[in-house]
């Protein structure tokens, strides 16, 4: 008694006829009804009634069905086991991050995984937002870590890390270096910003829209850093969230009260992530909560 019988058989029982059984299972007709007698011949029984336009099981059949679908069951799972445990042998991951990502729990997670599993071969590609999204879309990424305004992309998976809000920042002394200024108060000043396709820029241009404003980007750059140290020579005002500017002493964050949509830093993969990437993301997850 072979497997692929045992699957011609749960074919036909379920299709209850030969030609459609044989399309399931990608042979032909002929091949299926061989296989099913040989099957007979040696259970020593007739497993199927013939003898109408719709095949049905006979007692023998109906005996032997949920015998058959647990062993395939069975087999099955033993190959997903293997092809696990093989994937986090000698797989291998492609993860995307924001361009000019300093944050250190995404450092500490790929190096815990790595500990883990050293099997898996990690690559690891900047870029914008934008890009790395469609790149998880198309399967070019197995994960990113990207900004995006208001909520993850659709269609995605997605672990939100970090939901706040974007503020300016500006050296002390700055006309606009007070508890909190309006957007019109912002954007009567240069701004120095993150380039399109971030998830800073984006939650910007989407709030200037709906309130009618256009901003006046006078500089941009990849990295919060160069943000920062533009801004801290008086080059213009910075836009950055909240924990970014937080970071940089000698500025003063500013709260805009009409820059309400959220700004978020997410994980996003596909959904049914492999063996290989759940135990990634569980990483990540860890070092980021910790």
């Amino acid at each position: 008694m072979e497997l692929r019988q045992l699957e011609y058989f749960l074919a036909v029982a379920e299709e209850r006829n030969f030609t459609r059984a044989a399309e399931r299972v990608h042979i032909s007709q002929s091949g299926v009804s061989a296989q099913i007698r040989q099957l007979e011949r040696e259970l020593g029984a007739e497993l199927f009634d013939r003898s109408a336009r719709t095949v049905t099981l006979t007692v023998a059949g109906k005996a032997a069905l949920d015998h058959a679908r647990q062993a395939v069951a069975a087999a099955r799972a033993v190959g997903q086991a293997v092809g696990e445990v093989s994937d986090l042998i000698r797989g291998s991951l492609t993860v995307g991050m924001v361009a000019g990502c300093t944050l250190t729990p995404l450092f500490d997670g790929l190096a815990a995984f790595h500990r883990a599993h050293p099997g898996v071969e990690l690559a690891l590609l900047e870029d914008d937002s934008d890009h790395l999204t469609d790149a998880v879309r198309t399967g070019a990424l197995d994960l990113a870590l990207i900004g995006c305004a208001g909520a993850a992309p659709d269609g995605l998976d997605a672990h939100t890390l970090i939901r706040e809000p974007l503020v300016a920042a500006v050296p002390p002394g700055h006309p606009l270096a007070r508890p909190a200024v309006t957007l019109a108060e912002l954007l009567a000043h240069p701004l120095i910003c993150l380039p399109p396709g971030t998830g800073v820029r984006t939650v910007l241009d989407r709030d200037c829209a709906a309130a009618g404003l256009a901003p006046r980007i006078a500089l941009q750059a990849s990295a919060a850093s160069a943000i920062a140290d533009l801004a801290a020579r008086g080059l213009g005002v910075a836009v950055l969230s909240r924990s970014m500017a937080e970071a940089f002493p000698a500025l003063v964050p500013v709260a805009v009260t009409d820059l309400t949509t959220p700004g978020l830093l997410a994980l996003v993969s596909r959904p049914g992530p492999a063996p290989a990437l759940r135990a990634l993301l569980t990483e990540l997850r860890r070092a980021f909560s910790g």
